[in-house]
């Protein structure tokens, strides 16, 4: 009867760790199929012909840095940059949508790592149909709501 017991006891226990496990599986694969779909979407906004590649010159403080906007009104869309300084303790770099004469509309904050490239995936912005020009400053970390640091990059679609 002991031994039922303990074969009992470590079936539990054993019972125990396999949930957990699928439990991790489960949420390992929700993570995976999320990411999954917003490569397809990524993927399908590249595919899209009203799709713009912008190119983002060096300015100010950051003259031989180089970046590329992939843009789309209705699905968002993708910096890469490359060759900006290492970010200050409690900064970040912001990107910035403008349209004509209306004020910056702050688009994400991102980070750089040690060759100073980073990136940044944009989800559409609210109330932008189109964007003249994308710009990247440094400023608090967290972003502004207005832009209020040096600009890093530039560039006109």
């Amino acid at each position: 009867m002991a031994a039922g017991v303990v074969a009992a006891a470590l079936g539990w226990v054993a019972s125990r760790g396999y949930e957990q496990r699928l439990l991790a599986l489960d949420r390992e694969a929700t993570a995976l199929k999320r990411e999954l779909e917003g490569q397809q979407a990524f993927v399908g906004m590249l595919r899209d012909p009203t799709t713009r590649v912008v190119a983002l010159a060096g300015a100010g403080p950051s003259p031989g840095a180089r970046g590329r906007m992939m843009w789309h009104a209705g699905a968002g869309g993708l910096l890469a940059a490359t060759g900006l300084p290492a970010i200050p303790p409690g900064k970040a770099y912001q990107l910035w949508a403008i349209t004509g004469k209306n004020p910056p509309v702050p688009a994400g904050t991102f980070t750089v790592d040690a060759r100073g490239t980073g990136s940044l995936r944009v989800p559409p912005l609210a109330g932008v149909s189109r964007v003249d020009v994308f710009v990247v400053t440094l400023e608090p970390a967290g972003g502004r709501p207005a832009p209020s640091g040096p600009m890093y990059l530039a560039g006109k679609s």
